[in-house]
Order: C-alpha cells, then structure tokens, then sequence
C-alpha cells in the first residue's frame, strides 16, 4: 500500500513538474512551432525613391530587419496589405518576377513575402484576399522582397515585412479600401 501511494506521489509530481516546465517554455517569445525572426539586417541606403503610392523610403545608416521566411500558411493566413503599382515607372521597382512584365494598376496582381513566395513556386497562382467583409481573387506575379532593398531595382524602399501582400491599386478597390491608408490587415489563402 505504502509502494502504490510513492509510486503515485511520484507520478504526480512528475506530471507537475513536466506540466510547470512546458508551460514555461510555451511562454517564452517565440517558443511556438512556425515562428519566423529576421536573419539580419540591412544597413539602409537612400536614393531616388518614387512615391507614388507613398512607400516607406530607406534612410541612411538605418537598421532594416531581413527575413527569409515568413509565417506558416493557413485555411486563413492573417497578413498586411499594401499598396503597390506593378506598371512601369512607378513605385514596384523592376518588372515582375514571375513574368519579366509590368502589370496595369487594372489589373488583379499581388507580391508576396519572400517566404511566402517561396522561390517562384506560388508564381501565377490564385490566392482570395479578404477584409471588412469583401473578398477577392488576385494572381501573385511577383515576390516583396524580404530580404533585399534599399537599392534602386527596390525603389529605395527597405525590404517586406515577413506577412505582406503587396497589392494592385485594382486589389484595393475590389476590397473597397480606401487607398490612402496604405495598409490593412487581412487573411489569405490559396485558391
């Protein structure tokens, strides 16, 4: 009787114990399976920044945090929008990635994070973009640099944030946002 009772005990306080332990580690920041942290930094570097969408423009000697990935991909992938124009000349940079083409601000478009991205392989894919209600299919034509900026093929812009989908001016009416606030939070997901 006594054995069974010290084997019991002993169960318990090591139930506790493990339970006290993962308890402490799901606590601490970035514990959680799928947590994406910036692998560097980009020394920021200004140039000609076009700003016709009033994208944030890189400062001299400002610090720039890089990702190389991005968070995990859901039935409803939580993200912020921005606003970018795809046409040549303005505020996109280069041509698409995916295409090697420039694309009518009319046009349906998206760039993703890098992670998200996924080195090309969500190229002219299909994804559903939803906020306040609304959603709406856009085709991903390029990738929003995670890593790389503050160059001129970047507009001078630092790189993305790690949850971005950089967005056409046709994305933004489709949603019926007002493109003046420049960035909302929404959910994603593949088509």
């Amino acid at each position: 009787m006594a054995t069974s009772r010290a084997v019991a005990t002993m169960a318990i306080f090591l139930l506790i114990a493990l339970s006290a332990s993962q308890m402490a580690f799901s606590l601490r920041p970035g514990a959680a399976l799928g947590v994406c942290r910036a692998s560097g930094y980009l020394p920021g570097r200004s140039g000609n920044c076009e700003k016709s969408n009033d994208p944030d423009c890189c400062e001299d000697g400002k610090m720039y945090p890089q990702y190389r990935c991005s968070p995990p991909v859901t039935a409803s992938t939580k993200a912020v929008l921005t606003l970018n124009s795809f046409e040549k000349g303005k505020d996109g940079g280069g041509p698409s990635e995916c295409d090697n083409a420039y694309h009518s601000d009319e046009e349906k478009v998206v760039a993703l994070s890098t992670g998200w991205f996924s080195n090309m392989a969500r190229c002219g894919h299909r994804i559903k973009i939803s906020a306040n209600g609304n959603s709406v299919y856009a085709k991903v034509v390029d990738e929003c640099d995670s890593v790389h900026g503050c160059d001129d093929e970047h507009n001078f812009e630092p790189p993305c944030d790690n949850n971005i989908v950089d967005a056409s001016p046709a994305v933004w009416d489709a949603l019926g946002l007002d493109q003046s606030i420049g960035m909302v939070d929404i959910t994603w997901s593949e088509e």
